[in-house]
């Protein structure tokens, strides 16, 4: 039988950001006492929790005193060096596993072991050396998107190649890194699906969500998505294929790639919550962090029952400070939106600051919502300029 942790046990969180935050928000709702190990203090995460470990993650030693004094241990996001997630299991249990960071950190690696696993992706090829570009190209085709096989999130480390002959000159702005060479995918929506799979093997899945990006960055969640029943039938069951052939144990997203006939192809996936599921917190009766801690300390999971009729998410990012603090008053005049504020101090551009959710009859009409809130905090500033610091 597998190991649960009930209420009372500590959680330990590796990283400190706003997913951690949310997740202690819910553990510590539950009973849990939670502990932070992050390069930083004061992080988003660190103010709920009850403990705040300041260390750097190839800090082996201190990982592994960290990993003693707690329960069981997760992650919040999937940058953690794999070396960092082995120290702590070799004295706490670690969920989802430490292997499962190392495929998802590789592109290349992310890509060959949904092949391998007979999950839809775009026709690929890895670029490692000059001898790969050619070959790479011929397999591939034009368009394509180059993308670092490492360390790439909200757009970074890509490349958008037009002709064959412009692979090289593209990979070397990327200081000629390994990379992924990827078909570029005609799609006409972006979807996400986060489950949730515990460690006797239930699978809770949230039904899918639509996405709009700006700059790369996600800037619009909706639910319920604009799609079929054949659609949302297959995005769900590709989800439920990862999370099973994976063995994850916790919180999953995968984000999918709807083209015009219908069919779906899998982008990528995080073993963590994720930035969409955000609307599950005001929308669905048990929020992905609440799975996140149900899945890790081994209770049954919860229901993904969307508990209004639609809903809208949209970020707020660090240029909404450029004219000093946000008209908080003007955005909030709507008493369907709702404010979440991850209590970073240093608002930068294209930092993720935050996100607003509403609650309406239809889901265009919580969109509408929520970007009419979102365009009234740049309004009159009647509160004192951000400082910073």
């Amino acid at each position: 039988m597998s190991q649960v942790f009930l209420p009372g046990a500590v959680l330990g969180v590796l990283g400190g950001g706003q997913l951690g935050r949310m997740f202690a928000l819910a553990a510590r709702r539950m009973g849990y006492r939670v502990t932070v190990f992050a390069p930083d203090d004061d992080t988003p995460a660190g103010q709920i929790a009850d403990r705040e470990i300041r260390a750097e993650y190839e800090d082996l030693a201190a990982v592994e005193q960290f990993a003693r004094e707690v329960d069981v241990v997760t992650f919040e996001f999937e940058n953690i060096p794999a070396a960092t997630a082995e120290a702590a299991a070799r004295h706490v249990t670690v969920r989802p596993a430490g292997t499962l960071l190392h495929q998802t950190q590789d592109r290349a690696r992310e890509k060959r072991a949904l092949t391998e696993r007979g999950l839809p992706v775009a026709t690929f090829a890895i670029v490692t050396t000059d001898a790969d570009l050619e070959p790479a190209a011929r397999t591939v085709g034009c368009p394509a998107i180059l993308k670092s096989t490492a360390w790439g999130y909200d757009g970074r480390g890509q490349r958008r190649v037009m002709r064959v002959e412009d692979v090289a000159a593209q990979w070397r702005t990327l200081d000629s890194q390994p990379c992924v060479l990827e078909r570029f995918v005609p799609f006409v929506a972006e979807l996400s699906v986060v489950g949730a799979r515990g460690s006797d093997g239930e699978i809770v899945l949230y039904e899918p969500f639509q996405n709009r990006h700006r700059d790369h960055i996600l800037d619009v969640t909706v639910c319920p998505a604009p799609i079929s029943s054949r659609v949302r039938e297959d995005a769900l069951a590709i989800a439920r294929e990862v999370l099973t052939r994976f063995e994850v144990v916790g919180v999953l997203c995968v984000e999918l790639f709807l083209l015009a006939d219908d069919s779906l192809v899998v982008n990528e996936f995080a073993p963590r919550p994720h930035n969409s599921g955000h609307v599950t917190i005001d929308a669905h009766a048990c929020s992905q962090f609440e799975q996140q801690v149900r899945a890790v300390c081994g209770l049954p999971l919860g229901s993904t029952e969307r508990t209004v009729p639609a809903a809208a998410m949209v970020n707020l990012l660090g240029d909404l400070w450029d004219g000093g603090t946000p008209n908080w008053t003007a955005a909030l005049a709507d008493p369907r939106v709702r404010l979440h504020l991850y209590g970073k101090q240093d608002a930068r551009s294209g930092r993720k600051m935050g996100h607003l959710s509403v609650a309406d009859t239809t889901a265009e009409a919580a969109e509408r919502r929520a970007l009419d809130a979102r365009s009234a905090l740049s309004g009159s500033r009647k509160a004192p300029a951000w400082t910073g610091r």
